[in-house]
């Protein structure tokens, strides 16, 4: 073995490290939002995935209850709680007022402006005391700097997943999705088969008319279909914002891609299978049916994989075909909606991604062993 081994030039080695590179390199963003996913929200604010298994010190502040959650203890009123809420960590520093927020130690006695004594322990209990009745409406800021260890949490998933409109946009993005799906590959299916075994005159002008159509950018063509769409829909009175729409307008941006993968595929069939076809008298459509179709399969399943990869995750489309209303939705624009008017909740963010990619994942997982088979198929099979 180790012979065998030594063998190897050093230009394999080369490129097996570059593989391993590669993998590595597109692996770990994704780790790393995974991590991210399950981090504390108020970790993940303030330091990166990298830094999860270590101690975080963090400068946070907190209101104190108010006057009314004074009571009285030893002749001098007291409002008592706990900085960190229960959490976990240690306070490093405090202080009361923003210009100096780490003044004092852990235990030291703060003079309030208003005369009372503020104290922050070690484990985050805190006291405001003092020997006249605290007046006020609102409760006295805290500064603090506290350590804390790392912590992990599913509540960033629990609160995507129970969030209202979720699950019916789930729905929605399942009813886009297939069917956007599927009425592509039938169409691409019979135009691929007669592209690829029927001779007609025009042929090769609509092959190349496919190959040109693979560059024509989405949002060029998007607004030009949808004013098609209302003006044909207006003509024979169906609405605008439907599921039918945008089913046509996935297929019309899908079309290309699966006539063209279909075509290279179908047209790399055995020419004998369809010669001893026709010879036994089939038609061109029991050929298309019971040889073609059965074959063709790896292409198939691999344009399944990208169209849907593309509609599920598709948000532009959905709300020009569709609309951004509360039942319409799909799930793609409801997670857009729980990050917030200004985007910042970023354990929505992650915690979301991860939800989104589990149907895509199930898909690909599913039908991954005929990817690359689907793929190559045209271009290593003879004509």
């Amino acid at each position: 073995m180790f012979a065998a081994s030594s063998s190897r030039s050093p230009l394999t080695w080369a490129v097996h490290a570059s593989v391993i590179f590669l993998v590595v390199i597109w692996t770990l963003p994704t780790f790393g939002l995974f991590i991210s996913s399950i981090r504390d929200k108020d970790q993940l604010a303030i330091s990166g995935w990298w830094t999860s298994l270590t101690t975080t010190e963090q400068n946070r502040v907190i209101r104190a209850p108010g006057p009314d959650a004074q009571v009285e203890q030893n002749g001098r009123f007291v409002i008592s709680g706990d900085v960190l809420e229960g959490g976990p960590g240690t306070v490093t520093a405090f202080g009361f007022s923003s210009r100096e927020p780490t003044k004092y130690q852990p235990g030291d006695i703060a003079i309030l402006r208003s005369g009372a004594e503020l104290t922050v322990e070690e484990d985050g209990a805190f006291s405001i005391s003092s020997a006249e009745p605290i007046e006020g409406r609102r409760g006295q800021r805290v500064f603090f700097s506290a350590e804390t260890p790392p912590r992990f949490t599913l509540e960033n998933y629990r609160n995507v997943l129970t969030s209202e409109g979720v699950l019916q946009s789930f729905v929605n993005s399942m009813t886009v999705a297939v069917p956007a799906t599927i009425i592509p590959i039938l169409i691409a299916a019979f135009a691929a088969y007669a592209l690829a075994w029927m001779k007609f005159p025009g042929r090769a002008l609509l092959i190349a008319t496919v190959v040109g159509l693979l560059v024509v950018p989405l949002q060029m063509s998007l607004i030009p279909l949808l004013k098609m769409y209302n003006g044909v829909g207006a003509f024979f009175g169906v609405p605008a914002k439907t599921y039918l729409g945008i089913w046509l307008a996935h297929t019309g941006f899908g079309l290309p891609l699966a006539i063209y993968l279909l075509r290279n595929y179908i047209a790399g069939l055995p020419k004998e299978l369809m010669e001893s076809a026709r010879v036994d008298g089939a038609s061109d459509f029991d050929i298309f049916v019971k040889i073609v179709l059965p074959l063709s399969f790896p292409a198939l399943a691999s344009f399944a994989i990208f169209q849907f990869l593309w509609t599920w995750n598709d948000l532009l489309v959905a709300m020009v075909f569709l609309g951004n209303g509360d039942d319409q939705l799909v799930l793609t624009g409801r997670l857009r909606e729980l990050l917030g008017s200004r985007g910042g909740n970023w354990e929505i963010l992650t915690a979301s991604a991860f939800v989104t990619m589990i149907v895509p994942l199930i898909v690909f997982f599913s039908l991954q062993r005929f990817l690359v088979r689907g793929l190559l198929a045209g271009s290593v099979k003879g004509g």
